[in-house]
């Protein structure tokens, strides 16, 4: 009865009308892009685009201005992201004509073994408390790219920050309702309430919200460098309050943390080079599905058709399969990477699939051993940066040292408690990661920064974004506000095995033949709101000399220029 009450919600959906008859552009694109000559900004909130094109006026460039809007964004939707998690970017250098990737995600605790889960029948990490707590990598990542990259003074590029969180700003709608959401659970952990829910209640759409203690966290920062967060008073002050609230990370843990610059790997789609992070991350994964989609001819489908939309999901089974074995942190495991991005590979594993059903599981291929922000910025000398980073769920952990202002991320719930796992749970160890920062270029040159927040739907929602650029021929903000598909079930890098094909979900927009299509290949069809990712991306448009933004409407943010 659910399944087919979600079916007629589907079909409603998909019957409605158009909210706006727009003169130009597709029926879904909910508005025109933004294009500037000198510069572009595009996140997820305005007010930290707005820093963001500001400090690209003071004379600082693309990488000033992606740190200080994170740190904006750190303050203004902590329901994702924060000084507390870890970060990813793909950097385009326009000095070297070079792009270089940097890994800003943390370790799990020394102290803990996996004996301490056995012993405490613990059978999977949990999402809350101290257990899940890895080292935050957010802020090491904030001077790393300032030391290879950066222009302007630090304490120039985190001043607009600490003084909205001074001040206050008034919280966005989407944010609002997410953080509701995440206070219900998160109140019962000391130092959460005191600093995010005043009054005590969390804040509504339009309410003016202050966060003095973490003013004072960045001013520090700001001041002192990155050394006081891994080492100095803030470190303390972090490893003093997870011992009283029995966690396992240590000083020794933060000051012991670094991040790490990676090649970033790729493959040419139909003549354009999409650019990923290896593991830890997920983006091998976008890279394994489009090897699968390019032996097909997409274009001819048609956006929208059964025929895509069962192709696609059925390589994202394929590819999970591969994201929940092989996926984990290089340094403890040798990764098969370039095999499992290889073409014929994709060749091979595509005879998996059948055209006209729907695979109920999928084997992982045999090889040989061997709730998020996403940002992007460009500036008049040619640099481009995709920047993503999160706490994981939400808030986070509910772990909130004392009066610093933010909250310590939950990634270490996506270890695997499984013995000789690839990702399983090890001191000193990062753990899989959903967060990925994306990048096309074509013969050689910059072409597009983008990204696509939310979990497990990231790599769904960057292969959608290559074929509505590349296969369906969308302009940049009709490919973010095209309707999207999510696919849920795949088996997990936590252990957790897909045996029943999954669920897959669409967003209204649809046509009605092809969602009939879909269950007739034995497709379970279901509709959520949400739950499909929040898009933002540059394009450099070469001849013209100009840069094209967009942001996509399913979330508050903006994309501008000048």
């Amino acid at each position: 009865m659910k399944q087919l009450i979600s079916f007629f919600s589907i079909l409603f959906l998909t019957l409605m009308v158009n909210g706006q008859d727009r003169i130009t552009g597709l029926n879904f694109a909910s508005r025109s892009e933004v294009i500037a000559q000198n510069g572009m900004a595009c996140t997820s909130q305005p007010l930290a685009t707005q820093i963001a094109i500001d400090i690209l006026k003071q004379g600082g460039n693309a990488i000033d201005a992606a740190i200080a809007a994170n740190a904006a964004l750190g303050l203004m939707e902590p329901t994702g992201n924060g000084i507390g998690g870890d970060l990813f970017a793909i950097v385009w250098d326009a000095k070297t004509q070079k792009l270089y990737g940097l890994n800003a995600s943390g370790r799990s605790p020394y102290s803990l073994t996996l004996d301490y889960f056995k012993s405490n029948g613990i059978k999977k990490i949990p999402a809350l408390g101290p257990l899940p707590v890895s080292v935050p990598g957010c802020v090491d990542g904030w001077f790393e790219l300032h030391a290879r990259f950066g222009s302007m003074p630090m304490v120039q590029i985190l001043t607009p920050a600490i003084e909205y969180a001074r001040k206050g700003f008034p919280v966005s709608e989407l944010i609002a309702y997410y953080w509701q959401r995440n206070a219900t659970l998160l109140k019962a952990y000391p130092g959460f309430a005191e600093v995010f829910m005043p009054n005590g209640k969390a804040p509504q759409k339009g309410e003016i919200f202050r966060n003095p203690y973490l003013a004072n966290t960045l001013e520090q920062i700001a001041s002192e460098g990155r050394d006081v967060f891994y080492k100095g008073e803030i470190a303390q002050t972090i490893a003093a309050y997870m011992q009283e609230q029995g966690g396992f990370l240590s000083l020794k843990d933060l000051a012991d943390h670094h991040s790490e610059w990676v090649e970033p790997i790729s493959t040419n789609y139909r003549g354009y080079d999409v650019w990923e992070l290896p593991p830890n991350g997920q983006g091998t994964a976008v890279l394994q599905m489009l090897n699968i989609l390019e032996s097909e001819n997409i274009a001819q489908m048609g956006f929208g058709s059964s025929e895509y939309i069962h192709l696609f999901i059925e390589a994202k089974k394929l590819a999970f399969e591969d994201r929940a074995k092989y996926y984990a942190d290089p340094d403890f495991s040798q990764l098969p990477i370039h095999e499992l991005i290889d073409k014929s590979y994709a060749l091979e594993r595509k005879t998996l699939i059948n055209l006209k059903k729907a695979g109920k599981s999928y084997p992982a291929g045999e090889l040989e051993q061997g709730n998020t922000i996403y940002l992007t910025t460009a500036d008049h000398e040619g640099n481009m940066v995709s920047l993503i980073q999160s706490n994981y769920r939400g808030m986070g952990s509910g772990m909130t040292p004392g009066k610093l202002g933010f909250i310590l991320q939950d990634r270490g719930e996506l270890f695997s408690l499984q013995k000789g796992h690839h990702n399983v749970y090890e001191p000193h160890k990062r753990p899989f990661h959903t967060i990925i920062p994306a990048f096309i270029s074509k013969d050689g040159k910059p072409w597009v920064s983008f990204g696509l927040m939310g979990g497990a739907m990231q790599p769904q929602g960057h292969v959608q974004i290559v074929c509505n650029l590349i296969d369906f021929g969308m302009n940049l903000q009709e490919a973010g506000d095209a309707p999207r598909v999510r696919h849920e079930g795949s088996s997990q890098p936590t252990g957790e095995h897909m045996n029943d094909g999954g669920t897959v979900f669409l967003e209204s927009g649809f046509p009605y033949q092809s969602i009939r299509a879909l269950l007739s290949k034995g497709h379970k069809i279901q509709y959520s709101k949400g739950a499909y990712g929040g898009y933002q991306a540059i394009l450099w448009d070469a001849p013209n000399k100009v840069y094209f933004g967009a942001s996509e409407s399913r979330k508050d943010g903006q994309a501008a220029g000048y």
